[in-house]
């Protein structure tokens, strides 16, 4: 649909995709990469940290879709639209993204890199409801940006670097996690993103996220 005279868009330029980038993920990437300075801390997540996220994604959201629709871009499509099919098919790709990033990470199990993740979780206490809105948010939040906004409109560039770019963007947002955290984050972030090209569909990625973001809280708290 027009507006005005001009046909919404569905691709980037890369100063386009640069300034998305730097407005949704400047800031996460800045803090990961003082964790990594800092040789990968371990610091558990709390319902004060948690929330501060969800205020900063929100926030972050509201200034990429303004900048965005100042460029002219189709923001339909950007939409998750939760079904029954999309929740089942979010399932299987949990599932499938959990037993790649296994296999992928399968060689460094008991190095001390390997441990990383699960100190975290041992040391995290947040609130069950907050736990939820966070993977809430933050699900659609990644999700939305690096596949609807970030993959669909690099498509022009060829496929390397529709899924390349995003993929190494997710990667430095989660460098906290440890170096074989962030291998696991590619293998995810690359299963997402096959799955996203191949049906266009951004619900079952979005649930597959929220998915992710829980369980580790149900596992450590067993």
């Amino acid at each position: 649909m027009p507006t005005g005279s001009h046909p919404l868009r569905t691709t980037l330029t890369l100063r386009e995709a640069g300034i998305v980038s730097a407005i949704c993920f400047g800031l996460p990437v800045a803090l990961a990469l003082q964790s990594a300075a800092r040789d990968f801390p371990v610091e558990g997540f709390s319902d004060t940290g948690m929330l501060w996220l969800c205020m900063f994604e929100v926030s972050a959201a509201i200034a990429a879709v303004a900048f965005l629709r100042m460029q002219q871009q189709d923001l339909q499509p950007l939409v998750p639209r939760p079904t029954l099919t999309g929740c089942v098919a979010g399932v299987a790709l949990a599932f499938l993204a959990w037993l790649i990033a296994v296999l992928v990470t399968l060689p460094f199990d008991g190095s001390s890199g390997s441990e990383h993740v699960r100190q975290m979780m041992f040391v995290s206490q947040p609130s069950a409801a907050v736990v939820v809105l966070t993977a809430m948010v933050n699900g659609a939040f990644e999700e939305v940006f690096l596949l609807g906004v970030l993959t669909r409109g690099l498509r022009g560039f060829g496929l390397s670097v529709a899924i390349g770019l995003p993929v190494l963007l997710r990667a430095f947002c989660h460098l906290y996690q440890g170096p074989v955290g962030m291998v696991s984050v590619v293998a995810i972030g690359l299963t997402f993103s096959l799955q996203y090209i191949r049906s266009g569909d951004l619900w079952p990625p979005v649930f597959a996220h929220m998915l992710w973001d829980v369980l580790p809280f149900c596992i450590s708290g067993e």
